[in-house]
């Protein structure tokens, strides 16, 4: 028996095919799918609503219009602290080293401004070996409409064409290392109210001793090695221990135009990982915290606890 399937349904079930094998992502953090299921010059819409993740376009053909919508953490924000600029949020995307068949526009009223070129592309042009996946950033006012605009670039061969790249969305209470324009506010000293805040909501907290400064000019940043004698906090596996003696070491990153260098003494390390590398925030010598931490303890006004010793 033939069984007669009505032409709407037929149209219901062919869509949902199509976006089952365009789209494999199975959360709202990441997208991952393939131009082979898209028609030319058609637009295909995401949406994500995560602070972080990561979007793969496989042979890319026609485009993408990509709506970043975190659910922020409403995060505390002092008075005084830095980057506070009224409900702001910051995005930055890195593009993988290998990104190639498109090119990423940040889409703002209507107009559009070039974010990254397709390598393929750059490589012809500037005729290099290889092309150093940079970090773009930008930022917006919360509730401001903003969306990335991918656009498929003309090959005649579109294999190994793969656009892929990870973002990071925060908001301006957790994102001080995030823009260029913020270097100069970075660089300076923190004070007591932002050292405070610092220890309170940083993705990593540690006490522990500078072993080495490097500089590297071509990237314009400071790696600075730390040996860690306690580690308050670290969101993610910054700092390994290495060895019997129960310390811990990393890398912190800062801008080179800060002009970090190494000093002598315990410092409590406070900063914010970003795209899997620690930015450094506050730094204060571990004996100025412990006085800072006491007397706002003594006239309870610190943020939140943490051990001291």
């Amino acid at each position: 028996m033939l069984l007669l399937i009505p032409f709407t349904l037929w149209t219901f079930l062919l869509c949902l095919l199509k976006a089952a094998y365009s789209d494999y992502s199975v959360d709202q953090c990441n997208w991952k799918g393939s131009g082979l299921s898209q028609e030319p010059g058609s637009v295909e819409q995401i949406f994500l609503h995560c602070a972080e993740g990561d979007v793969e376009w496989l042979y890319p053909v026609g485009a993408l219009r990509l709506s970043l919508s975190p659910r922020l953490p409403p995060g505390p924000v002092a008075p005084a602290s830095r980057g506070s600029s009224g409900g702001r949020i910051t995005a930055c995307i890195k593009p993988a080293e290998n990104f190639r068949g498109a090119q990423i526009y940040l889409e703002r009223n209507g107009e559009l401004q070039l974010l990254v070129r397709d390598q393929h592309q750059q490589l012809e042009e500037e005729d290099q070996d290889a092309v150093e996946a940079k970090v773009h950033c930008f930022s917006r006012l919360a509730g401001e409409k903003v969306a990335l605009f991918i656009q498929s670039t003309l090959h005649r061969d579109i294999s190994r064409r793969i656009a892929a790249f990870k973002y990071e969305l925060r908001g301006d209470w957790s994102s001080g290392l995030l823009l260029p324009q913020q270097i100069e506010r970075a660089c300076r000293p923190c004070n007591d109210t932002e050292v405070l805040m610092a220890v309170c909501t940083s993705d990593f907290v540690v006490r522990g001793h500078i072993r080495n400064v490097v500089h590297d000019a071509e990237r314009q940043e400071s790696v600075v090695s730390v040996s860690t004698t306690k580690i308050y906090r670290q969101k993610f596996t910054l700092f390994h221990p290495i060895g019997k003696y129960g310390k811990s070491f990393g890398e912190v990153r800062t801008f080179l135009k800060c002009g970090v260098k190494q000093g002598v003494g315990s410092f409590i390390f406070t900063g914010h990982v970003h795209f899997g590398e620690a930015w450094l925030g506050c730094a204060p010598r571990n004996k100025d915290f412990k006085r800072i931490y006491e007397v706002a303890k003594e006239a309870h006004e610190n943020p939140c606890e943490i051990e001291s010793d």
